[in-house]
């Protein structure tokens, strides 16, 4: 909005012509956000603590964690608005993929702010059920399944494999089922490895910062046929939306450091990990998020592993799934788990990038 006001004055002022640039805008958006979210921080954890909105804790987990009690919890809001407020300045809302984005982000942002509510100010341990959370999951999910399949574009349902240039099934309505699983499965598995201070934010940061590439990228018509990418028209914009997530994680991040003074909730790890997984699809790099995010995959199947083994042999592989807390029971300090998991994330955002020309 502001972006495009600012670039209608560039007949006025020539400097204005920058804003014509998803790269530029994408940076001012990671400052945008980064102000907002360092400024809203203490007036947000403030209003919480008024509140008494403390994370409760588990008695089953690690005996550490239980002076985190009454941490105020739900700081993803804080995330969220610093998103939203930034994608209202400097993205083009014309932009089908920035919308669809956005609206993703938002509907698992409210899922799982119901969750957090139901837990933290109704005191309700259930939170919202199950059936409700995933399935308010599927179907925004599904929604940009068939977003794609009814999309005009011929690489709407291709499905591009890592290290292979030629190498795109056409996956055609069974892509519907496959997007869903993609962002819901990335939804989730951020929301399993937000349990240590800091442990989910930075590798959200880290996967956008890689999909912000990506998906600029692709979206260039030559640099995509340079590369052997698929051409994806329009696609570069979420560029955008991705830089306002780095900003706003990074200002979360000042103040989710060990020792937190907030934790970031549901609203928070549904919302970043459904944005991180609609980017994939929309980008058609769905495979390279579990590489670049591959931190996120291991909490997930550790957690996966567990709960068949227990339930099939009575035995559990882990001390306690997801696995930092099988590192924590071992006795690794926390933030030693926390900083080993950022350098493997930040190693595997490298592999991702390389991918791009290892085809």
């Amino acid at each position: 909005m502001l972006g495009d006001f600012l670039y209608a004055l560039r007949d006025h002022v020539s400097a204005f012509n920058v804003f014509r640039y998803i790269t530029f805008r994408a940076m001012v958006a990671v400052l945008t956000a980064l102000g907002i979210s360092l400024a809203l921080g203490p007036l947000f954890i403030r209003y919480m603590q008024a509140r008494s909105a403390g994370q409760p804790i588990r008695e089953l987990g690690p005996e550490s964690h239980l002076p985190k009690a009454g941490t105020p919890t739900m700081g993803g809001a804080m995330i969220l608005f610093s998103v939203g407020v930034t994608a209202l300045l400097w993205g083009q809302w014309s932009n089908a993929y920035f919308c669809l984005v956005v609206a993703v982000t938002i509907g698992f942002g409210l899922l799982g702010l119901a969750d957090d509510y139901l837990k933290v100010i109704a005191h309700d341990s259930r939170g919202l059920p199950a059936r409700y959370k995933l399935g308010g999951q599927f179907v925004f999910a599904a929604g940009v399944g068939l977003f794609l399949v009814l999309h005009p574009e011929s690489t709407s349902t291709l499905l591009s494999v890592p290290f292979f240039k030629g190498l795109h099934p056409n996956l055609g309505l069974f892509y519907i089922p496959f997007a869903m699983v993609v962002i819901v499965g990335a939804s989730n598995a951020v929301n399993l490895t937000d349990g240590l201070d800091g442990l989910a934010i930075l590798p959200v940061i880290i996967c956008a910062a890689v999909f912000a590439v990506i998906a600029y990228l692709a979206g260039h018509a030559r640099l995509a046929a340079y590369l052997h990418l698929l051409y994806v028209p329009g696609v570069g914009e979420v560029s955008v939306f991705l830089g306002a997530i780095i900003g706003a994680g990074l200002g979360f991040l000042w103040f989710n450091a060990y020792p937190a003074t907030v934790f970031m909730g549901d609203v928070g790890s549904l919302a970043l990990g459904g944005a991180l997984g609609t980017v994939a699809v929309l980008a058609k790099q769905e495979l390279l998020l579990a590489v670049a995010g591959g931190l996120f995959v291991v909490e997930a199947v550790s957690v996966i592993l567990q709960v068949a083994s227990f339930k099939l042999f009575h035995r559990r592989i882990f001390r306690m799934a997801p696995i930092h807390h099988h590192f924590e029971l071992k006795g690794w300090p926390e933030p030693k788990v926390i900083v080993r998991a950022w350098i493997i994330t930040i190693v595997l955002g490298f592999v991702a990038l390389s991918t791009l020309k290892l085809r």
